[in-house]
């Protein structure tokens, strides 16, 4: 115990006070009502309440990320924004990379934080996790895992500590192991703050917070106090009296006292600038992609495999001027396009659902959206050039592409690469949109059909219907079909080739052909532009930085509140 005091040396642990702190759901349900609490510096504090009490909504509250829709929370008598008190939240979910190795993996959560990556080693091993410190997180047992998440807040030297129910589903030694640690840390001066549905954790806190169903306060008091508060036997009996109690009325608005004058800054904590950010998050991302044998197989096979479908799909010499296959040909530089497409959309649809916890907790802290997305783009973008690359190169040698010289495959490369980043840019916004890997592979189809059916080569665009060819606009294999097409001087091969099918297909694709490729590469450009600032703008949206007093789901979990389920 010595070793974390001497550890988490900071300024003393937060007083923490509400009055009247009430929430309100959008649909009009309060979730919180009127809970007045005072906490002391140091203490550790459990919150209990049955299934839907509102348990992590209030450790939300007292945190400063919830602003209560009435009433208000004070950290050392100042708004938490005003006071900017060190604190760490640790979630229910992993908050750190599991493909990572521990030790790297707290390196850079120091590095992003801004605190000192010499503490790491120390922290593990006040935590009693200096053996695993080279192993991957995903090899760790449930009760090592949840003890990596407090290390990774104990990095900033935190004077609050909130963990939303850290023992679930460890076994009880291992719960009591993790609570001992707690204990300590709040004989250290950290306050310490966790929601439970754990009798056995209840017992070892200073201060037991129950919350009627309702999510009003039935009592605050010592483990002791509490049960004869209730005439119980034991805090298990206590559940019982307190899903008993009558519902109680709509709480009067409570008077507010007067807060310090003094203000500190509103910022977060100091961290390290935007381009160092972009350094480090690259980095790690590729850390992390490397030591993915199966991700770092698919990036490397998937063009392996699409080269193979082209030589056995196409015969040889379909741009030949005497003897092209004019068909054969459009469909050959679809497909280039849409491989492109499909190559960036598969790459960017798992990029950020997987890692939706880190950056949500990281975001609280001093974690930037711009570098962080633009890091995405540092890293896959130059492997999907290079797999583009590959592919034409491939698709030459084995003579499914035109005998032309280097301004043409230049520009076939760089409509190529520009189809990848806008699949690549869609891929992150799906990504940022959805909760988990399992509902970005159920979006992969729904997302490439349309850009297969409405991009102009199997139905040519002047021969759709009118909302057809509105839709197409929208689609970004359309504008990559249509440069690689003017690239490949397409509209040359079917006036002036051998085939007397050329003349046809002319007429039906009309003027698709007829542009200069660099337009189309201004709608591909516009497109990825696009997608990356809708990207942002959900990431922004599921992962704030400010408290919001009317809301719908936990910020730091991934489930909707429902009325049986929110703790």
């Amino acid at each position: 115990m010595a070793g974390i005091d001497q550890m988490e040396r900071n300024d003393g642990g937060v007083r923490m006070h509400t009055v009247g702190a009430g929430l309100r759901l959008r649909n009009g349900r309060e979730v919180l009502r009127g809970v007045t609490l005072d906490i002391p510096p140091g203490r550790l504090v459990g919150i209990a309440g049955g299934s839907g009490a509102g348990k992590t909504l209030l450790l939300e509250t007292l945190a400063g990320l919830r602003r209560p829709g009435r009433g208000l929370v004070r950290h050392d008598g100042l708004e938490p924004a005003e006071a900017a008190v060190p604190f760490g939240f640790v979630p229910q979910d992993d908050i750190l990379h599991r493909g990572l190795g521990l030790r790297r993996g707290l390196w850079y959560a120091a590095r992003l934080r801004g605190a000192d990556p010499g503490d790491v080693d120390r922290v593990l091993d006040r935590l009693g996790l200096g053996a695993r410190a080279a192993q991957r997180v995903d090899t760790l047992s449930g009760g090592e895992r949840k003890r990596a998440g407090i290390a990774v807040e104990l990095l900033s030297r935190p004077r609050a500590l909130f963990l939303d129910e850290p023992t679930s589903g460890l076994d009880p030694a291992t719960g009591a192991t993790l609570m001992e640690t707690l204990t300590e840390l709040a004989a250290g001066g950290v306050t310490v703050v966790l929601t439970t549905h754990s009798p056995a954790d209840l017992a070892r806190c200073d201060l037991v917070v129950f919350l009627t169903p309702e999510g009003a306060l039935a009592h605050a008091g010592t483990p002791e106090e509490t049960v004869d508060h209730f005439g119980a036997e034991d805090l298990t009996g206590v559940y019982a009296e307190v899903a008993a109690l009558p519902a109680a009325p709509e709480p009067a608005p409570a008077a507010a006292p007067q807060p310090r004058t003094r203000v500190r800054s509103r910022g977060r904590r100091p961290g390290p600038g935007p381009l160092t950010q972009w350094l480090l998050l690259t980095r790690r991302g590729g850390e992390i992609l490397l030591r993915d044998r199966l991700s770092a197989a698919i990036v490397a096979g998937s063009p392996l495999m699409i080269v193979a479908m082209f030589a056995l799909l196409f015969r040889p010499g379909v741009f030949d001027p005497a003897r092209p296959s004019p068909s054969a040909a459009a469909m050959v530089l679809f497909w280039i396009g849409f491989g492109a497409f499909f190559f960036g959309l598969a790459y960017g649809l798992l990029q950020i659902c997987g890692e939706l916890a880190v950056v949500r907790r990281e975001r609280l802290t001093t974690l930037r959206l711009g570098p962080y997305v633009a890091s995405k783009i540092t890293l896959l973008l130059p492997v999907l050039a290079l797999a583009d690359a590959a592919l034409l190169a491939v698709l030459r040698a084995l003579d499914r592409l035109p005998d032309a010289g280097l301004g043409v495959y230049s520009s076939l490369l760089v409509t190529s690469v520009l189809a990848s980043a806008a699949g690549l840019a869609l891929g992150l916004l799906t990504s940022a949109a959805v909760s988990d890997p399992g509902q970005a592979a159920l979006m992969l189809p729904l997302l490439c059909f349309p850009q297969v059916l409405f991009s102009g080569a199997f139905v040519p665009v002047p021969l759709m219907a009118a909302a057809g060819q509105w839709l197409s606009a929208a689609m970004t294999n359309r504008w990559a079909f249509e440069a690689l097409g003017a690239g490949a001087g397409l509209e040359a091969l079917w006036a002036g080739g051998g085939s007397p099918l050329g003349p046809p297909l002319l007429t039906s694709y009309g003027d698709s052909f007829s542009h200069e490729p660099w337009s189309r590469w201004l709608l591909l450009a516009a497109f990825t532009t696009l997608f990356l600032l809708a990207a942002h703008r959900v990431l922004d949206r599921r992962c704030p930085t400010v408290s919001r007093p009317v809301l719908s789901r936990s910020l730091l979990s991934k489930p909707v509140l429902s009325t049986s389920d929110e703790g």
